[in-house]
C-alpha cells in the first residue's frame, strides 16, 4: 500500500517556475515507478512524466519535454517535479501515481495503482 500527498502548487506568471512535490508513505516506494498526471478544465487526464524505481530512466510527455524534470529521493520517500517556463496551457491539477511495476515507460493511468488527490497549478499571463 502507498500513500500519496501533493503540495508545491500555486499561482505562478507564465515563464516562472514550480517545483511540485509527492511525499509518500509505506515500505515500497523504492521498488515502484512513480508518474506525474495532470487534468485541465474539461480535459482528459494527460501523462506528464514518469520516472522507474531507481530512478534511472525517466520519460516525459512532448508536451513539457525540455521544461520539467522529474526525481525522486528514495530515502526520503519524495517524489518531485521541477518546472520551469510554465506556459497557460500548464495550468491543471496535478496528481501523482505510483506503478507497482516499477519498469517500463507507461504512459497509461490505468498501469498506476495509487494516485493522490492532487495539487492545482495555474499559470497566469
Amino acid at each position: 500500500q502507498v500513500q500519496l500527498v501533493e503540495s508545491g502548487g500555486g499561482l505562478v506568471q507564465a515563464g516562472g517556475s514550480l517545483r511540485l512535490s509527492c511525499a509518500a508513505s509505506g515500505r515500497t516506494f523504492g521498488s515502484v515507478a512513480m508518474g506525474w498526471f495532470r487534468r485541465a478544465p474539461g480535459k482528459e487526464r494527460e501523462f506528464v512524466a514518469r520516472i522507474t524505481w531507481g530512478g534511472g530512466n525517466t520519460y516525459y510527455s512532448d508536451s513539457v519535454k525540455g521544461r520539467f524534470t522529474i526525481s525522486r529521493d528514495n530515502a526520503k520517500n519524495m517524489l518531485y517535479l521541477q518546472m520551469n517556463s510554465l506556459k497557460l496551457e500548464d495550468t491543471a491539477v496535478y496528481q501523482c501515481a505510483a506503478d507497482r511495476g516499477g519498469y517500463g515507460s507507461s504512459r497509461d493511468p490505468a498501469s498506476y495503482d495509487y494516485w493522490g488527490q492532487g495539487t492545482q497549478v495555474t499559470v497566469s499571463s
